[in-house]
């Protein structure tokens, strides 16, 4: 009797742990479309590889509002099966976190580098490629910034170097007609888009930081649970 308690117990915090893994799950989710729609026009200039991050995140959000409901069904029905596939999948997405965890720590520098190239690239073809020239034009209204590293970048650009100027939404106040002509730190952005994006990364990166902890504990707890209903379901004993 006290076992079959204890498996009931087990069976809740089951419940209890999936729901728990489900908002998890849905904060994923939500996290990515904020990364996504937050850094439009930086992923614009960016390479795929740098653009891929938000969408990740969104997958992994997905994948995680499925295996939870997985995870209900398995405890409802009492399934060995289910529920033995529901602790392997989980244990692979927590390997999978600690893997781009490493990763990100190990390459961080990589996308800054990744960043960088996509900024002057996206400066290169300014003014030939629409969608890109807006996508850069936004950026350094929404971040304040110019250039890549600062506003002397854009004197290396052709079409900019021949009359010494930026474009207009360099400008501090873009209701002055020459503010983009001879530009300087009083009529333009001084900081390079470059140092404004990580900025605003480290600002951000505590609550990706603190979802990413807070997941990772509850799928430490959910394993448990799943193996000990798993050996409870096992053994025959009744959890309903």
């Amino acid at each position: 009797m006290a076992m079959e308690g204890g498996m009931k117990c087990v069976k809740f915090l089951v419940f209890v742990f999936n729901f728990i893994f489900w908002v998890c799950g849905v904060a994923l989710i939500a996290i990515g479309i904020y990364a996504q729609l937050a850094l439009d026009k930086t992923l614009a200039v960016s390479s795929a590889s740098a653009s891929s991050t938000p969408v990740a995140i969104l997958v992994l959000g997905v994948i995680i509002f499925f295996i939870s409901f997985f995870g209900c069904c398995g405890a409802w029905k009492e399934s060995y099966c289910m529920v033995t596939t529901f602790a392997v999948l989980l244990s692979i997405i927590f390997l999978v976190e600690i893997a781009a965890a490493i990763a990100g720590y190990v390459f961080k520098d990589k996308v800054r580098s990744v960043l960088e190239e996509g900024l002057w690239d996206a400066m290169r073809k300014y003014g030939e490629d629409e969608p890109l020239t807006q996508a850069v034009d936004e950026l350094q209204r929404d971040f304040a910034c110019c250039g890549a590293n600062n506003y002397t970048d854009w004197a290396t650009i052709e079409g900019f170097k021949v009359n010494n100027t930026v474009p207009r939404s360099c400008c501090r106040n873009a209701t002055v007609a020459s503010c983009n002509v001879r530009p300087s730190p009083a009529t333009v952005y001084e900081k390079g888009c470059l140092q404004s994006i990580e900025a605003w990364m480290k600002k951000n990166i505590l609550i990706v930081a603190a979802v990413a902890l807070g997941i990772a504990f509850f799928e430490i707890l959910g394993i448990i649970f799943a193996c000990c209903l798993m050996k409870g379901i096992r053994s025959g004993y009744e959890v309903m």
